[in-house]
C-alpha cells in the first residue's frame, strides 16, 4: 500500500493512493500513518480491505500539500558513506562498520516543502536516500533476515547537508545534518509487502533540471537488513523510527572544485523506484 499524510502543515490527515492512482482518504478508519499504525497488523489488514473494496472516500488531490508520510517520528538515524561510489567520489575507504549520525525529528518536512538554507552556508549538499521504517521493535537481532522482518515500509528521503557544518566545525555531523527543513520525507510509505528486495532500487536525483545522481540500492556497502540488525545492538527501534540509509554518488561534495553547492533559487528533484519522487525549492533561512 501507498499510505500518505496530506493537508497543512501540523493537521495532515492520513490517506491512501489506490491502485488507479486515485487519493483516498483514511480518516475514517485510522488517526494517523504512524508507529502504531505499522506496529498493528490488524488494522493494517482492515486498511488493506477497505483500500481493495473501492469504497474509501475519494479525496481531491488538486492544490493538496502533501506532508511526510510518517507522523510522529520517535528517532531518525543516518547511516554516512554506505555506498561504494559515493565513498571513493570524496576519497575515502570504505567503512568497516556502519556510521552513524542521528537527525531530529524537527527537520521533517513534506516531500516538496522548501527547504531552507542556513544563514551562514556555503556548502549545503543534497543526498537522495531510501528510508526505512521500523514496523516492530528491534532489539539484538541476530541476522539481517531478522532486519529485514522489521521493516514496515521504505519512503524516499532527501538527506540534506551543510558540508562545512559537518566536518570543518568539529564535533560530530550532527551540526550539518539538522538544520531547519534537512529532512524532507515522502510523498508516500510504501509498505514492507510491496517491496521484496529493497537492493535492486534506482535512485535519482536532478538540479536545476541536471541529472546528478544515477545510483542503485545494489552498490549499498550494508544492505538494509544488516542496517537494521547492526543497529539494534546499538539502540532500541521502535515502530516509526527512521533510516536514512545512506546516498549513492554524485553529491556536490564529491565534484571538482568549485563544487556545485546549492544556492537560494535551487530547485532540487529526486526518485527512487517505486517511492514516487519529490521537489523542493531552496530559499534562504
Amino acid at each position: 500500500m501507498k499510505l500518505l499524510r496530506v493537508g497543512p502543515v501540523g493537521s495532515e490527515r492520513p490517506a491512501l493512493l489506490d491502485r488507479d492512482g486515485t487519493l483516498r482518504d483514511l480518516s475514517g478508519l485510522i488517526t494517523d500513518v504512524d508507529g502504531g499504525l505499522l506496529a498493528d497488523d490488524s488494522v493494517l489488514t482492515r486498511v488493506r480491505d477497505a483500500a481493495e473494496s473501492g469504497e474509501l472516500p475519494v479525496l481531491d488531490a488538486e492544490g493538496l500539500r502533501i506532508g511526510a508520510p510518517v507522523g510522529r517520528i520517535g528517532k531518525i538515524v543516518g547511516i554516512g558513506l554506505n555506498y561504494f561510489g559515493h565513498a571513493a567520489e570524496i576519497g575515502a575507504e570504505p567503512p568497516a562498520e556502519p556510521i552513524l549520525f542521528l537527525k531530529a525529528a524537527d527537520t521533517v518536512v513534506g516531500p516538496d516543502d522548501t527547504v531552507l538554507i542556513p544563514r551562514g552556508s556555503v556548502k549545503t549538499d543534497w543526498e537522495a536516500e531510501l528510508g526505512v521504517v521500523i514496523g516492530s521493535t528491534a532489539r539484538y537481532l541476530d541476522s539481517a533476515v531478522q532486519g529485514l522482518a522489521h521493516v514496515g515500509g521504505y519512503v524516499l528521503v532527501n538527506d540534506v547537508s551543510e558540508r562545512e557544518f559537518q566536518i570543518e566545525r568539529g564535533g560530530t555531523w550532527d551540526k550539518g545534518k539538522n538544520c531547519e527543513t534537512f529532512t524532507p520525507i515522502g510523498p508516500w510509505l510504501l509498505t514492507a509487502d510491496e517491496v521484496p528486495n529493497p537492493q535492486v532500487l534506482d535512485v535519482r536525483l536532478w538540479v536545476n533540471g541536471e541529472l546528478q545522481q544515477d545510483g542503485n540500492t545494489s552498490d549499498q556497502i550494508f544492505p538494509v537488513g544488516e542496517v537494521v540488525r547492526y543497529l539494534s545492538h546499538f539502540m532500541t527501534l521502535y515502530p516509526g523510527d527512521v533510516i536514512v540509509t545512506g546516498t549513492p554518488a554524485g553529491v556536490a561534495m564529491g565534484r571538482p572544485e568549485p563544487k556545485p553547492y546549492l544556492r537560494a533559487g535551487d530547485v532540487v528533484e529526486l526518485e527512487i523506484e517505486g517511492l514516487g519522487r519529490q521537489r523542493q525549492e531552496f530559499k534562504g533561512a
